[in-house]
């Protein structure tokens, strides 16, 4: 059965469905990731290009849908985003794409996440396609989700105690939730304006060795910056795990394992 697109009174003919996406490599941005000095327009920065990544997650899956809504444009709205280097994986991050001005309706969305994950196979997967209207947008956007994540850590120095590294992460990981205060991160503060302090709690679930790094599985409140939670961001982040541990420690590597809408 074909599916039927949500239409707006007094607004161009626009479609929009919600899913999963799964990320499989790094390096791929949710959005499109346009140069920030020219704006899209081209520059020597971009080397003329607009962006300074080719491709992103909402790139993959409108050069599939696209074509066959005959929309012209589209826009994508995820439940958060994850860093440009982290994997989601698990079930996906839930997403509702949005077209504007489409002039093809009776599209199988079942059939269009089957082309998808084939056009990008080892790339993204999407799963669960189904119609959606507008007041979801903020449904996704608004949502308080629960996150679950790998983290791989590793240590700075030489003469490292391990012994006593596993012996701390025993005690936090009995411990259970504990609450952060973590400052706005110098990474992003660029794009957040001002520096805010905000209280999450984060918990640690299970830690393994992995020759001289620890490999982390974390859950966490919503908006909860784990790689600043693990280096403590120049003290920036109260209760991390750098402070917890007494070493200096970095988030080398990160997954994304779960995002459990409430």
């Amino acid at each position: 059965m074909s599916e039927q697109p949500h239409q707006f009174p007094g607004s161009p003919q626009r479609f929009l469905f919600e899913g999963r996406y799964r990320k499989l490599v790094r390096g791929l941005p949710q959005t499109i990731f346009f140069c920030p000095d020219c704006k899209g327009r081209g520059c020597d920065h971009c080397e003329g290009f607009g962006r300074l990544v080719r491709d992103s997650v909402q790139d993959l899956i409108a050069r599939v849908a696209m074509p066959r809504f005959k929309a012209r444009r589209n826009k994508f709205h995820g439940a958060g985003r994850e860093d440009i280097d982290v994997l989601m994986l698990g079930r996906g991050r839930p997403f509702v794409f949005e077209m504007t001005k489409v002039k093809r309706e009776d599209i199988d969305l079942a059939e269009l996440a089957e082309a998808i994950n084939e056009r990008s196979e080892g790339r993204i997967e999407v799963t669960d396609l189904k119609p959606c209207d507008r007041k979801r947008v903020a449904e996704i956007k608004q949502a308080i989700c629960e996150k679950e994540y790998l983290a791989r850590v590793e240590f700075c120095g030489s003469d490292i105690d391990f012994a006593a590294i596993d012996k701390k992460l025993d005690a936090i990981k009995e411990g259970g939730r504990w609450v952060l205060a973590q400052g706005t991160p110098i990474r992003v503060m660029h794009r957040r304006g001002k520096d805010i302090v905000r209280e999450r709690w984060l918990e640690l679930l299970e830690h393994q060795a992995d020759g001289d790094a620890r490999v982390l599985r974390l859950r966490s409140q919503h908006g909860t910056y784990i790689k600043e939670a693990i280096s403590s961001d120049d003290g920036r982040t109260k209760d991390s795990f750098a402070e917890l541990l007494d070493v200096d420690c970095v988030c080398a590597q990160l997954d994304v394992l779960g995002v459990f809408l409430d």
